[in-house]
Order: C-alpha cells, then structure tokens, then sequence
C-alpha cells in the first residue's frame, strides 16, 4: 500500500516511444522505435520501460565516469550514448545515439516530466485595477497570490499561491513565481523562475553616519534582470541606492544568497549557495563563485573567472583568473601558502 501511495505522489512522467525521442532530438536510433519509454532513471538503478544514459563526456572534475560495467548490465529498455560506448550496451536495448549524452538527457527529463499546463486567475487572489495584462488567458495566478496596480503581466506567466508582485513590476513572458516570492521596484525578463521566499526590490543596506547617528540612504533605483535568469529560494537581491542593481541573460543564483544594491553581474554566471556580493560589485560574464564567496564593497570581478567556495575576495579579479582563499589569490599562489604554512608548522611542532 506504501508503495501504490508513493506512485500517486511521484512526478508524472509522459509515455513517449524511442522513435518520438529520437524525432524531437535529431537523435540517431538503433533498435525498435516503437520501445516505450515510461521514465528516467540513472543506469544503475533502471527497469525496463525507463530510460538511462552513459557517458565518458569530463565536462568538469564534478562529472565521474561510471564503469563499463554499469552500462553492460543495466536493465534500462532505452539507453543513451556515445557512438563509441553503444558496443558495451546490452543486446537487444534500444540505443539513441549522440557525442553528448549529457546535454540531451537534460533535454529528454524537461519533455517527459513536463508539468502539465496551468492556466486560470484563482478567485483567492488580489489583483488590483490597473494591472495590465497582455494575455490573461495563458496566465496563472494561484491563491492568495497579490499583485498590485500598474504591474505588468506578460503571457505565459506563472504566480504561484502567496507570492507578492508589487506596483509597477514587470514580469516577462513565460516567468515563473513560486510560492511566497516578494518582489517590488523590478523589471524581470522573459522565462526567468523566482524561487519560494526570493525577496527582490527590497531596500539595501544602504547607511551613513551623521552627527553620531546612523542614517538610512533612501533607495531610488530598481532590479533589473535578463532573460531566463533564476533565482534561488530564500534568496534576497537589493534594488539600487540611485542606479540599478542588474543581473544578466542566463545567470543562475543558487538559494540563501545575498546580492546588494547597485551590484552588477553579466550574462551565463552561477553563484552558488551562501554567496554574498556587497554594494557596487561588478561581475562579468560566465563568471563562477562557489559556496559562501563574499566579495567586498566595490570590487570588480571580470568574465570566465572562477572563485573558489568559501574565499573572501578583497580586490580586483582579471579575466580568466582562477582564485581562492582568504583574501582571495590565484590558485597556484594559495596552494604554494598553503604548502609553505604546513611545512614550517611540522617543522615548529615536530609532527607529521
């Protein structure tokens, strides 16, 4: 009964056949395209009606190779994999055949889990008179979700229950707003997903001292973020002090981060959990900050950088450059540090 319960409450897959795969991918297919395909699972713990992939693709040292084994006894109907590996498939599997099983299998969970389409304005939400609508009809607004006159809702939006659109906001096309969500003073592009709990447009922590006293610095500028830009649950991005606070194309921002006012960050970067940018941090493009990175007031970072997780940078990042630690310093130059501080402590202390 346990187990008939679970499949109730299990993400849905859609039935498709490997031929209707291989179709929608430009997949090469060996074997009966008429093998359904019921689910996804990793090569090791697939039954027959689900989908697996192998691959030797090393695209980062977070990617691990599976042994051959794996693929040789695998119970997968339908396997994915490289032309060079398809051999050491199981005789009599379906094959679908491609240099990058990786990037296609992220495509082939997006199809078959696909969430059904939701549409329809619950009567347990508020929306003011002035909210302007480009196409009601493909919009979903679930309950107690509230958005206030003069936001701008563009078709194919999401907003789920309890989540917070305030006066004048823009949602793009296609965006997603999960529960509990709290945005005002913004401008979000198209296809973006606002995690549960992200609060944005919020005031930054913007203060001056005068006559001994601490004095809030009113925020006048906006969040401003590009396309199919996703922002992590919990996570809080600060509207700008007199500019924009603005987040380009295809960035990724994990949960629990913190992005300050005014911070400028550009196009296909991931920050990971925990990161922290302070005021007027500028990042530049594809650039990668691992776990709990804090990056000081007013330090620019450029493009294809990576920073290690937990490094505290305190100044400039040149392109390309690879850095970690605190105070951040390139890679090589940390591991030399460190190298030299575990020496001379063995040396001062007698022990290995």
């Amino acid at each position: 009964m346990l187990n008939f319960i679970k499949s109730l409450l299990a993400p849905a897959a859609t039935k498709m056949t490997a031929g209707e795969l291989a179709d929608k991918f430009g997949l090469e297919l060996r074997g009966d395209k008429n093998t359904i395909v019921r689910g996804v699972a990793p090569i090791a713990d697939a039954k027959p009606g689900q989908l697996a992939f192998y691959s030797t693709e090393q695209n980062s040292a977070a990617f691990k190779i599976l042994p051959i084994s794996v693929l040789e006894n695998t119970r997968a109907s339908v396997i994915l994999v490289q032309p060079e590996m398809a051999k050491h498939a199981p005789r009599g599997r379906t094959l679908l055949i491609t240099d990058t099983p990786r990037g296609f299998i992220v495509k082939i969970l997006g199809e078959i889990y696909r969430e059904k389409p939701r549409f329809g304005v619950s009567h347990d939400a508020h929306i003011d008179r002035g909210v302007f609508f480009r196409k009601k009809s493909t919009v979903y607004i679930g309950q107690f979700a509230t958005i206030e006159r003069g936001a701008v809702i563009e078709p194919d939006v999401k907003i789920y229950p309890n989540a917070f659109i305030g006066r004048n906001v823009t949602l793009g096309r296609g965006t997603v707003v999960y529960s509990g969500a709290h945005i005002e003073n913004a401008t979000i592009g198209a296809e973006c997903v606002i995690n549960a709990n992200a609060v944005i447009g919020k005031n930054g922590f913007g203060y001056t001292r005068q006559d001994g006293h601490n004095i809030f610095i009113p925020h006048v500028g906006r969040v401003v973020l590009g396309d199919r830009v996703s922002v992590g649950a919990n996570t809080c991005i600060d509207r700008g002090v007199m500019t924009d606070t603005r987040i380009g194309d295809g960035t990724k921002i994990d949960n629990l981060c913190q992005i300050a006012h005014g911070v400028v960050i550009g196009s296909e970067c991931f920050l990971a959990s925990g990161v922290g940018l302070a005021g007027g941090t500028v990042v530049g493009d594809r650039t990668l900050l691992g776990g709990h990175v804090g990056i000081a007031n007013g330090v620019h970072i450029g493009s294809d950088v990576e920073v290690g997780a937990q490094s505290g940078v305190l100044r400039n990042i040149p392109d390309g450059d690879r850095q970690m630690g605190f105070p951040a310093s390139p890679g090589t130059e940390f591991f030399r540090m460190y190298a030299w501080v575990k020496n001379n402590y063995k040396k001062t202390t007698g022990k290995k």
